[in-house]
Formats: C-alpha cells, sequence, structure tokens
C-alpha cells in the first residue's frame, strides 16, 4: 500500500474525530431517552440498550482522545485494549440481562418510544461505522476499525432490542429478545479478543481485499519485469 501524504493523514484524522463526535453526541441522546423509556416499560432490554449506548461513548471517547494527540500511532495499543474492555462489558451486561429475562419472565410493557429510538439507530449507526471503517483502513489505525465494529455490533442489538420490542408488543414473544441478545454476546466477545490483540485493522475484509490487489501488482511486475 502507498505511504499517504502528510495532508491526506490530516484529513482522514479529522475526518475520525468528526464521526467519533457524532457517534458520541448521539449515542449521550440514545442512552438518556431508552433509559427513560426502559424504566417506563419496565423493559430490560431497552434499559440494557440504554447502557450499551454508555459503553459506545466510552469506546468513541477513547478514540477521539487518541486523534487529539500528537502522534495519534502512540497511543493505538492502550486505546485498542480501552475499546476491548468496552466490549468485553457489553458481552457481559447483555448475557446477565438476558439471562434474567429468561429466568425471570420479566413483563415488558408495550413502549412506542423504544420502537421509534431503536429503529433509528438502525438505520443511523450504519452510516457512521462505515465512514470511520473505511477511514480507519485507509489510515492504517486499529483503533478507528475497531470501534466502527464497536458502532456496528451496536446496530446488531439495536435490532435485536426492535425485533423483541416488536414480537413482544404483537404477539407476546417475551423470549425472542434474551435470545437475540445472547447471540450478539458472542459476536462482541469475539471482537473484544480481536481488539485487545490489536487484530482488528488485520481482520477487516477492506484491508484483506487491498493485501490481495498488492500481491496481484506484484505479481503483474514480475511478470513483465
Amino acid at each position: 500500500m502507498s505511504t499517504l501524504s502528510i495532508d491526506r493523514t490530516g484529513v482522514l484524522q479529522r475526518r475520525i474525530r468528526w464521526v467519533v463526535a457524532a457517534t458520541i453526541g448521539y449515542n449521550l441522546i440514545e442512552a438518556i431517552v431508552a433509559i427513560a423509556a426502559g424504566s417506563a416499560a419496565s423493559s430490560g432490554a431497552l434499559i440494557g440498550f440504554g447502557l450499551d449506548s454508555t459503553i459506545e461513548v466510552l469506546s468513541a471517547a477513547a478514540v477521539a482522545w487518541q486523534f487529539t494527540r500528537r502522534d495519534p500511532q502512540r497511543w493505538e495499543k492502550p486505546t485498542l485494549r480501552v475499546i476491548a474492555i468496552a466490549f468485553f462489558a457489553l458481552a457481559a451486561y447483555v448475557i446477565i440481562s438476558s439471562l434474567l429475562t429468561v429466568f425471570g419472565r420479566v413483563d415488558v410493557h408495550h413502549s412506542p418510544v423504544g420502537i421509534v429510538l431503536t429503529a433509528l439507530s438502525v438505520i443511523i449507526m450504519p452510516f457512521l461505522s462505515l465512514a470511520e471503517r473505511r477511514a480507519g483502513q485507509e489510515l492504517g489505525s486499529a483503533t478507528a476499525v475497531a470501534d466502527s465494529k464497536q458502532t456496528l455490533i451496536c446496530t446488531y442489538l439495536s435490532a435485536a432490542v426492535l425485533i423483541g420490542l416488536l414480537l413482544n408488543s404483537l404477539f407476546g414473544w417475551w423470549w425472542a429478545d434474551p435470545i437475540a441478545g445472547l447471540v450478539i454476546a458472542v459476536f462482541a466477545i469475539r471482537e473484544g479478543i480481536e481488539a485487545w490483540k490489536g487484530d482488528a485493522c488485520a481482520t477487516s475484509v477492506g484491508m484483506l481485499l487491498e493485501k490481495e490487489d498488492d500481491d496481484e501488482h506484484l505479481e503483474h511486475g514480475h511478470q513483465h519485469g
């Protein structure tokens, strides 16, 4: 891969800061609304969704802090560790919350606010994740890629909570949401392990495709040489 110019590096770093700032702002609002709506509806899933938003804020804030440093690459490993811990905390909460819901058979009330909020998150979060991941891949920043995965997992969690709320409201299927939560927890643990080891950049599809393109160019070069 070609070395980025100083100007291009600056553009990408600013783009990541803007995306992270938008993510933090949205998640702060999301956390407040979700916890309030969850408390009103006695919905452990919605409360958990709000708490998950605070974890996303922690992850995004860690990346924002890193890219305000004079040498962001120097802080790559400590920031990755913070993101990994956020993944593990998210997985732990989702597992505990899901099991409590299953064994306690909590009676969840209909929550129009919760349904609208989670539906908005399913629409908004993928765009934020994609923008940060593309910039992070081009910049070669494992922390930005890892944080974008955190945002994407929050999208899956939003979808799971939304489906759970809808199935509970329409059919009374109270068990749908905790089962989906446990599946998401498995993904969160896997991504947390990758971030802890510093493998987040290496495992992204985009980086693998770029590597294949570079290999093809090298092969063509050898053939013409």
